[in-house]
This record gives structure tokens, C-alpha cells and sequence, in this order.
């Protein structure tokens, strides 16, 4: 693998923070539903898009554009402005959060492990239509 390219079609979902519950009086920690039915998504889409290629092992640069839905409350005017980039998304989840749940979902299949990843860039915009573009590119070490 070079390069892959994909897209995580619907509202994206940010990694949410582990939960604690007590069981038999012990904390155990557990991933939110939400964060692992999208990782599982991300897991699948880009399996399907490797094609039964293995995992790299390289080190690789990760890519994200986070596609969000304009708010339903803003005004025709205000929202034209945010589809054509007059507003920035910069309301949360954190851009990192989106990073880490598309990362995660990506373990396994692109990469074997998310620490491969050694360049990483994520930006948050309005669309029409919400999802996540993703850009996996694999880099030669120099030396």
C-alpha cells in the first residue's frame, strides 16, 4: 500500500472517553457503543477498500477531512456562508477526537498498529453531505 483513499459516509463520530462500571465490586473500563460501532465501520470500509491486502508495517501519514452538518438552527444565509467556508467548524467534539476514532478503526487492517502513524492532519468543515474523507499514504524511512 502507497496510498489509500476512502470515505465514512454519515455524521462522524468522535472517540468518546472510557466508561467505568463496577462489576462484582471491581472498575472496569469499556469503550461507549457509539465509538465502537463507528470503529468497526472505519474497520470495514477499509478492508474493503485494501482487498485483502495485509496491514503495513510503515510508518504512515493520516489525513482526515471531517465533513459535519451545517446546525439546523442557522439561518439560509449563515449556512450558505458555512458551506461555502465562511464559517469554521469549531465547535466540539475536538478535532483530535474524530482523529483517534477513524485511528482506531483503522488498526488491523491499513496498519497493524495506530502508532504507525507518524504524520497526521485533521480539519473540521461543513458539507452538505457529513462523513469523513480519509488519506492513508505510507512513508519510506531515509535512512
Amino acid at each position: 500500500m502507497t496510498r489509500l483513499e476512502f470515505f465514512i459516509p454519515g455524521e462522524p463520530v468522535a472517540k468518546g472517553r472510557p466508561r467505568v462500571r463496577v462489576v462484582k465490586g471491581r472498575p472496569m473500563l469499556y469503550t461507549p457503543e457509539e465509538t465502537r460501532v463507528y470503529e468497526a465501520t472505519v474497520f470495514g470500509l477499509a478492508g474493503l477498500v485494501m482487498r485483502g491486502m495485509a496491514p503495513t508495517e510503515a510508518a504512515v501519514s493520516v489525513a482526515l477531512d471531517v465533513l459535519l452538518p451545517v446546525p439546523a438552527s442557522w439561518s439560509k444565509r449563515k449556512r450558505a456562508d458555512a458551506l461555502q467556508g465562511l464559517h469554521f467548524a469549531k465547535s466540539r467534539p475536538d478535532s483530535d477526537n474524530y482523529l483517534k476514532a477513524v485511528l482506531d478503526g483503522m488498526n488491523g487492517v491499513v496498519y497493524v498498529d495506530d502508532s504507525q502513524a507518524v504524520r497526521v492532519s485533521a480539519q473540521k468543515r461543513y458539507a452538505e453531505a457529513p462523513g469523513v474523507h480519509v488519506v492513508v499514504c505510507t512513508l519510506e524511512d531515509m535512512g
